[in-house]
């Protein structure tokens, strides 16, 4: 079939579902089934009737609302190619800006300890392991069905030369959780259930993400208020806390932090749209960077 009567109908058929982008949706599942770069579409003449119908069926489960990355089975983040799946939440492009603050933080540092809290996929603890070779990296996942993908993912990047990260069962709030590393953690991060309970949510996350990455009480933040105690006891004095959070929380989850006693130079910060999306703050015992 011709390549861009197969796109248009595609497009047309995830438009009339109500996806979101129908055009380039359709155009990453058939590079996908073509095992194609999405910009080598262009100069495709003619589809094979076998991934025609491939192509067809993908276009059908996004229809009925599976996640983009589901089918595909890959997600890009920042410089690295993850694999997920059924099981693992799936990184969105947003959380690319906090990962690119613990950088920040860690760029001048030859040695640094970063602890990724909530890892699932390892989005995070991957990116800063591929881009700052010296850190040591340690993501944390609770989830039994996400952390294998977290090793998978682990294990592939280790594979191809990055620095390997340590994969490790635990919960978030735990408070035993790395005890051997109290007071000499520069930076820990984490992007963590924060949902309130009963929100609505696209069917992509709602059918399809797991629970336990979503879900975080009444105001969203019930995780948050215990791993602010296990990123406490972890952090050295100027160690710095990222934590990714909802639209609707940018002022109470800074008010949350301050509260908690201990942290300087709480802040919030905008993803790329403008929305609210990520609070940072340093441990007490050194005075605050500029």
């Amino acid at each position: 079939m011709n390549a861009r009567s197969l796109l248009a109908e595609a497009a047309q058929r995830l438009a009339d579902a109500g996806v979101e982008s129908p055009r380039v949706d359709a155009e990453l599942l058939l590079a996908a089934v073509l095992g194609l770069p999405r910009g080598r579409l262009l100069t495709l003449d003619d589809v094979p009737p076998e991934p025609t119908a491939r192509f067809a069926a993908w276009v059908d489960q996004r229809a009925s609302r599976v996640p983009l990355q589901h089918l595909t089975g890959t997600a890009p983040f920042r410089h690295v190619e993850l694999a997920v799946g059924p099981g693992v939440f799936v990184p969105r492009p947003e959380t690319e800006q906090i990962a690119g603050w613990v950088l920040e933080r860690i760029a001048g540092l030859a040695a640094p300890t970063v602890v990724d809290l909530g890892a699932g996929s390892g989005a995070i603890a991957l990116s800063v392991a591929a881009e700052h070779p010296g850190a040591r990296v340690l993501a944390v996942e609770r989830d039994a069905g996400a952390i294998e993908w977290t090793r998978h993912n682990a294990a592939a990047r280790a594979a191809a030369g990055d620095t390997p990260v340590e994969v490790l069962a635990g919960d978030m709030t735990d408070p035993q959780l790395l005890r051997e590393l109290d007071g000499t953690v520069d930076v820990v991060v984490s992007n963590p259930p924060y949902v309130p309970d009963g929100a609505r949510l696209p069917r992509e996350v709602a059918d399809h993400d797991p629970p336990l990455a979503l879900w975080g009480g009444p105001d969203g933040l019930d995780v948050v208020r215990g791993l602010l105690g296990t990123a406490a006891r972890l952090l050295r004095p100027g160690g710095w806390l990222g934590i990714e959070h909802a639209d609707q929380q940018g002022d109470s989850l800074p008010v949350l932090v301050r509260g908690s006693g201990g942290w300087t130079a709480v802040a919030d910060h905008p993803d790329l749209a403008g929305r609210p999306r990520y609070t940072t703050a340093q441990r007490s015992g050194h005075q605050a960077a500029t």
